[in-house]
C-alpha cells in the first residue's frame, strides 16, 4: 500500500475513534492515487492503520481498520456478514432495512438497503465508488438478491467528484418493489422514489406514535409515502397528510388503497402555509406530526435551521388541544438533540403552552449509532404532550 503521513491533530482524533482525517491534516500523500486504500501513518511515522483515500474531498481519509490489513473480496465479506448478523438481532416485522449504515457499521461512505428480495447500495467516496465490483460480489454471495441497483444520485457524490446516476448492477430491478413493515404492505420505487426507495429509519417511531393516538383527528405534515398516517389512522377519527410533493402523495394513497384505509385525506401543499392558515381558522388536533426535511445541511446553517424548528413547532402547538401529542423530529446531524429540545421549548413559550416529555427516540436500530462517531446520530424524534 501506498503511505500517507498525517499531523498530530489527525492522529488524535483517530485515537478518540473518529474514522475521519480532513485534507488540511495531511503532511504528506505523495503517490496515493484516487480511491485507493493507503497506510495511514502518523506524525512519527508510527501506522495507524488502513483509510480510503479521496483526492478531492475535505474529508480525505476514512479509516477502514486500525489493522494493518488487506481490503481484498474477504476484508468486505467479513464486515459485510457482521453488520447483517446485527440486523438478525435488531430487525422485527419487516423484510425492508438498513444492512450497512457506513461509519457505524465500520464500512465509511458505504449504504446498503434492502427492500424484500432486491439490494440498493450507495458508495458516497472514491474508496467505496472503486470497490463496488467487490462489495456486490459479496451481497450476492451473503443474500442471493434478484437485483442490486445503485442509487448514486446523492449530492454528496459531487465532493468526491464521481458522477450522480442511477443504475441496475446486476439481475432485474421493476419500478415498484412490495415490501412489509409492522404489518402493513408498501411500494418502494428503488429507481425513482425518496432516499433509496422509502424512509426505514422510521420504522420504529411509527409505531411509537401510534401508541399515544386515542381518536381524535391527526396532522400529519412532510408525509412523504405515508409512514405515520398510515400508522395512527386506525387509531383516530381521520387523519390529513399533508406534502409539497404530488409524486409522494400518489404513492402515499397508493399504500393506503392497498391497506384499506379510508379515513386519510391526501393534502399538497407548502406546510409553513398550511399551519399559519388552520392556525388562523383556529383548527384544532388531537395529533400533529412534524417530520420535515433536514434544516441544516453544513455547520454554517444551524442558527438558521433552529429558527425554523422552532417556528414550524410553534405553528404545530397553535393546533393542538388540550392533552394534544406532538411528535417532532429532525433529521439534520448538526443540530443536536439538546439544541432541538431547546428551540421546542421556546416554541412552547411563545405559545403559551406547557409540554411533558413522553419519549425522546432516535433512527431504528438497523441504522446503528457509534459513540464516538456523532455523525451516525442524525435523527431525532420527539413525543411531548400539552398538558
Amino acid at each position: 500500500m501506498n503511505q500517507i503521513r498525517v499531523n498530530r491533530k489527525a492522529a488524535d482524533r483517530v485515537a478518540s475513534g473518529h474514522p475521519w482525517i480532513f485534507s488540511s491534516d495531511l503532511a504528506d500523500r505523495k503517490g496515493a492515487r484516487p480511491g485507493e486504500a493507503v497506510t495511514v501513518l502518523d506524525h512519527r511515522g508510527r501506522p495507524l492503520g488502513i483509510a480510503h483515500y479521496s483526492a478531492t474531498s475535505q474529508i480525505a481519509l476514512r479509516m477502514l481498520s486500525r489493522q494493518l490489513e488487506e481490503t481484498g473480496r474477504e476484508f468486505y465479506l467479513g464486515r459485510l456478514r457482521a453488520a447483517e448478523e446485527h440486523r438478525r438481532r435488531v430487525v422485527r416485522h419487516t423484510d425492508a432495512y438498513r444492512v450497512v449504515h457506513g461509519e457505524a457499521d465500520l464500512l465509511p461512505a458505504l449504504i446498503v438497503d434492502r427492500y424484500a428480495d432486491y439490494l440498493v447500495v450507495q458508495t458516497l467516496d472514491q474508496g467505496m465508488d472503486a470497490a463496488t465490483a467487490t462489495i456486490v460480489s459479496c451481497l450476492e454471495e451473503i443474500f442471493h438478491p434478484r437485483g442490486v441497483i445503485a442509487r448514486n444520485d446523492a449530492a454528496v457524490r459531487s465532493k468526491e467528484r464521481l458522477p450522480l446516476e442511477t443504475k441496475i448492477l446486476c439481475g432485474e430491478v421493476p419500478e415498484g418493489v412490495p415490501i412489509h413493515m409492522n404489518g402493513f404492505e408498501l411500494r418502494a420505487g428503488l429507481l425513482r422514489g425518496q432516499k433509496t426507495g422509502i424512509f426505514l429509519d422510521q420504522r420504529e417511531n411509527y409505531l411509537a406514535a401510534a401508541r399515544y393516538v386515542q381518536g381524535g383527528r391527526v396532522l400529519d405534515c412532510f408525509t412523504s409515502t405515508g409512514g405515520f398516517a398510515l400508522h395512527v389512522a386506525s387509531k383516530c377519527q381521520s387523519v390529513e397528510a399533508v406534502d409539497s410533493s404530488g409524486v409522494a402523495l400518489a404513492a402515499a394513497a397508493a399504500n393506503a388503497a392497498t391497506n384499506g384505509i379510508s379515513n386519510i385525506e391526501f393534502r399538497e401543499a407548502d406546510v409553513f402555509d398550511l399551519l399559519a392558515g388552520y392556525a388562523a381558522a383556529h383548527h384544532c388536533f388531537s395529533m400533529v406530526v412534524l417530520d420535515p426535511p433536514a434544516f441544516a445541511k453544513s455547520r454554517r446553517n444551524i442558527e438558521a435551521a433552529l429558527t425554523g424548528y422552532k417556528e414550524i413547532n410553534l405553528r404545530a402547538l397553535r393546533l393542538l388541544e388540550p392533552g394534544g401529542i406532538l411528535v417532532t423530529c429532525s433529521c439534520s446531524h448538526h443540530v443536536s438533540e439538546a439544541m432541538l429540545l431547546e428551540a421546542i421549548a421556546q416554541a412552547a413559550l411563545d405559545s403559551g403552552r406547557t409540554l411533558r416529555v413522553l419519549e425522546r427516540r432516535t433512527q431504528a436500530q438497523d441504522h446503528p449509532i457509534l459513540l464516538t462517531v456523532p455523525e451516525t446520530h442524525y435523527l431525532k424524534c420527539l413525543v411531548l404532550e400539552v398538558m
